[in-house]
């Protein structure tokens, strides 16, 4: 298991008093992307769940259609040279910040619209390589799920989701997506410095277990709900979408036009429901 969190020296202040402590810390790392050995992305995200996080990113980008389309996900292994044995003892070496994903067609980069090669995406912004947002709405059909929930299947989640946190109850500093049925019941949930990662590997586990489409699921996020967690849901076919902060305006009007349902502010038995209400009834 990679690693997640490590300890650091804080000096922490209570009114005037200093106090030097242990503290732990969420581990932020770059994970280089490729598809045919061919560099696609960098991105920067917590250790863990890495293949999960390759194949649900290039699923979410539209840049692979199914589970089919992918033949083998492995780290790559970068030759080394042992220069105390005077390079006698060359070999292979692991490298843990770089994916290949190989897929059973081969796939030209240049040919997707929308697309820049090799370019980074930090943990906030899953954008960054779109050259425009018109291109992301486009590939996203409406959803025709006339999936329906009572309203208190909602008020579980928040705690469920909180309770799976093992990261966040250590450092206080990281996010969580998490995939519930219709019962409110918690199938996955997925810890990562950056929202979109973790949904990212919420859905490429789905993926890799042969769960798509998610017409009958909830993803609920850590944090806010921004235009980028609402299209990778469109993707997955996911038609509510619940978050414990508020939604961007991109994301209410991606969610309005994708008859997507958005829940903002999910905190205890209270929720904003900003797009498609007629999915919670209270009979």
């Amino acid at each position: 298991m990679q690693q997640q969190t490590c300890t650091k020296q804080v000096i922490r202040w209570h009114q005037s008093k200093p106090t030097r402590v242990e503290d732990e810390l969420v581990v932020e790392e770059p994970l280089e992307i490729r598809v045919g050995e061919q560099s696609l992305i960098v991105v920067m995200r917590t250790p863990g769940h890495d293949f999960e996080l390759a194949a649900g990113f290039l699923y979410t980008e539209s840049l692979i259609k199914s589970v089919d389309d992918i033949e083998i996900i492995a780290y790559c292994d970068d030759d080394v040279i042992d220069e105390k044995t005077n390079g006698q003892g060359a070999g292979l070496k692991t490298m843990r910040n770089i994916v290949n994903v190989r897929l059973t067609e081969e796939l030209d980069i240049e040919d997707q619209q929308g697309w820049q090669r090799n370019f980074h995406a930090n943990a906030s912004c899953g954008l960054c390589g779109k050259m425009t947002i018109e291109s992301v709405k486009h590939q996203v059909k409406p959803l025709d799920s006339v999936f329906r929930l009572h309203q208190t299947v909602f008020y579980k989640l928040n705690d469920r989701l909180r309770a799976a946190q093992s990261v966040f109850e250590k450092t206080g500093g990281l996010h969580a997506a998490g995939l519930f049925d219709e019962n409110g019941e918690l199938l996955i949930v997925r810890e990562d410095i950056g929202r979109h990662n973790a949904v990212d590997k919420v859905i490429g586990q789905a993926l890799l277990a042969e769960m798509l489409p998610l017409d009958k699921h909830i993803l609920m996020v850590s944090g806010r709900a921004s235009f980028e967690i609402v299209q990778k849901a469109l993707f997955a076919r996911i038609p509510i979408v619940v978050a414990v902060s508020a939604a961007s305006t991109l994301a209410v009007d991606l969610a309005d036009e994708g008859n997507l349902t958005l829940i903002g502010f999910m905190r205890g038995e209270r929720m904003a429901v900003y797009s498609h209400p007629n999915r919670i009834h209270c009979e």
